[in-house]
C-alpha cells in the first residue's frame, strides 16, 4: 500500500487551550453531566495524527468515534469537498443531482448484489430509524428484534432498539424486544465453546420469536459485528442462523455497518468477511454511515435490494430528511470510495490486522495479566481488561479512568469504554504506529 502523501505535516499553533476550554464552556455535550467536563481540545488532524492548540501531537488508535476510516484530512478527500462548494453547496432532495447519483453508484459497487438503490440519511441513527420504518411498512407488522449488547444510534427507535443503558432513559418507542447475542468470553448460555455458543443463542431466539408471535415481528436489526459494545465477532454460523430464523417468518433482516463497514474489519462490508460470515450470508437492508467518508461531512444510508425498493415503486416512502443526499457529503463519499481503492486501503487494513495488529495485541496480553481477552478483525479490537482472569471481573472504573489519562499522557489517544480498550486506529496505520502504540500499551498497562 503507498499511502496518500500529506501536503504539510506541521503542527500549527492556532492558539491555548485555555481559550478554546473558554469557548466550549458554551457548548451542551453528547451523554455528559456537564458541570464536571474538561473535555480534551482537538484543534487540527493529519493522517493518524491530531494535536491540540499547543501543538501536543496523539496517536490516534480511536479514529475518533471508530469513523476517521481514512484518517484525518486526506487530501483527495478534502479537496473534493473544496471542489463541490464551489460547484454547488446545497440542493433540495427532491431534485437530481450528479455527485448524489455518484455517490450512490459507488456505494452499491462494493455492497454487490442484489442491492439496488440507496436512501441518503445525515448519519447512523437515522439510517437505522428509515430502516425500521422499511420492515415495517413492507411488512405490514411491528415488532423489532435487536441484541441487548448493541447501539443503534439516539433517535427515537434507533434508541430503544440500542440495548446498552442509553435506552433506558429514552425508552419512548413502541415495539422494541430485546434478547442475547453470542459472546463466548462473558457468555449468557453457559457455553463451553464457540459452536455451543452460537447453537444455544439461536435457540434462545428462536424461543423468542415463538414467544412473541413470529406474524407480529417486522424486523431483526444487528449490528454485524457489535461495536460500541466491544468489538463481539460473532462466531460462525452465527448471520447463517439469523438468515434462516428471517427467512422462516418473513422477518427483515437489517445488519448495521454503521461502525463496521467501510474497511473497518479489513473488507468493505464486516458480512463480506470470510472468516466471520462463511457461508456469505447477506441482509435484506443494509444501514451504514461513518467510515463512508470517514465524518468529514455528516452522512449515512440504507442500502436497499430491489424487493424493498419496489414496494415503494406506486406507493409514497413517507420519509426524507432536508439534507439526504447533501452534496457535499456526497463529494467526500465519492473521493473516499475512490481513494480507498486506489489506495488498497481496504486490502491495507485486512494486512495490517492480521499480520501486525493480532500478534501485536496477543503478545500484550501474555505479558499483562490484566488483559481478559484479545478479540477483532482488520483494525476492529478490544481488550477486555479484568481484575482476575479466572473470574473475568471487569477492571473498576477509577482504574479505567487512571489508564486512558496515562495513555493520552504517554501521547496516544485511546477509545476506552467500560471495562474495554477498543484498538480502533484508522485503516491506514502503519506497522511503524501499530509498535508505537503496542509500546504506549505496554508502559501504560499494570
Amino acid at each position: 500500500m503507498t499511502l496518500q502523501a500529506r501536503p504539510d505535516e506541521r503542527t500549527p499553533s492556532i492558539g491555548t487551550d485555555s481559550t478554546t476550554l473558554e469557548l466550549d464552556a458554551h457548548v451542551f455535550h453528547s451523554w455528559s453531566a456537564q458541570g464536571a467536563l474538561k473535555p480534551l481540545v482537538i484543534a487540527g488532524g493529519s493522517g493518524c495524527e491530531v494535536w491540540d492548540d499547543d501543538g501536543k501531537r496523539l496517536l490516534d488508535f480511536s479514529s475518533q468515534l471508530v469513523n476517521t476510516n481514512i484518517g484525518h484530512t486526506h487530501p483527495k478527500v478534502v479537496a473534493a469537498i473544496q471542489e463541490q462548494a464551489a460547484i454547488l453547496p446545497t440542493v433540495a432532495p427532491a431534485h437530481a443531482n450528479r455527485v448524489r447519483g455518484r455517490a450512490a453508484e459507488r456505494i452499491l459497487e462494493v455492497a454487490g448484489r442484489p442491492f439496488s438503490k440507496v436512501f441518503f440519511t445525515n448519519g447512523g441513527a437515522d439510517a437505522n430509524e428509515n430502516a425500521i420504518r422499511m420492515a415495517r411498512l413492507v411488512t405490514g407488522r411491528d415488532k423489532v428484534l435487536s441484541t441487548y449488547r448493541s447501539y443503534h444510534g439516539n433517535t427515537g427507535a434507533a434508541v430503544v432498539a440500542t440495548g446498552d443503558w442509553r435506552r433506558i432513559p429514552n425508552e419512548f418507542a413502541r415495539g422494541h424486544v430485546h434478547f442475547w447475542g453470542p459472546f463466548p468470553y462473558r457468555s449468557e448460555f453457559w457455553s463451553t465453546s464457540p459452536e455451543q455458543e452460537v447453537e444455544r443463542a439461536l435457540q434462545a431466539l428462536g424461543r423468542l420469536i415463538e414467544a412473541e408471535g413470529p406474524g407480529s415481528i417486522a424486523a431483526l436489526l444487528v449490528e454485524t459485528v457489535p461495536g460500541t459494545a466491544g468489538v463481539i465477532v460473532p462466531p460462525p454460523g452465527w448471520l447463517a442462523g439469523l438468515r434462516a430464523l428471517c427467512d422462516r417468518w418473513g422477518i427483515v433482516l437489517i445488519f448495521d455497518e454503521v461502525m463496521a463497514g467501510f474497511g473497518r474489519t479489513g473488507d468493505w462490508f464486516a458480512f463480506q468477511n470470510t472468516t466471520l460470515n462463511p457461508e456469505g450470508v447477506v441482509p435484506d437492508l443494509i444501514t451504514f454511515a461513518k467510515g463512508v467518508n470517514s465524518g468529514y461531512v455528516p452522512a449515512g444510508g440504507v442500502i436497499i435490494p430491489p424487493a424493498i425498493a419496489s414496494e415503494f415503486d406506486s406507493r409514497v416512502f413517507p420519509g426524507g430528511l432536508t439534507y439526504s443526499g447533501h452534496p457535499l457529503a456526497m463529494a467526500s463519499i465519492v473521493a473516499t470510495i475512490d481513494a480507498m481503492r486506489e489506495e488498497g486501503i481496504v486490502e491495507h487494513a485486512r494486512r495490517i490486522g492480521a499480520e501486525v495488529l493480532a500478534p501485536a495485541l496477543a503478545g500484550l496480553a501474555d505479558r499483562h495479566a490484566v488483559i481478559g481477552d484479545v478479540r477483532g478483525l482488520g483494525v476492529f479490537w478490544a481488550l477486555d481488561l479484568v481484575e482476575d482472569r479466572e473470574t473475568k471481573a471487569p477492571l473498576p472504573p477509577a482504574e479505567m479512568a487512571r489508564i486512558k489519562g496515562a495513555l493520552v499522557g504517554a501521547g496516544l489517544l485511546p477509545f476506552v469504554q467500560d471495562n474495554r480498550i477498543h484498538v480502533v486506529p484508522p485503516c491506514i496505520v502503519t506497522e511503524e504506529q501499530v509498535a508505537r502504540a503496542i509500546a504506549t500499551y505496554d508502559a501504560v498497562l499494570p
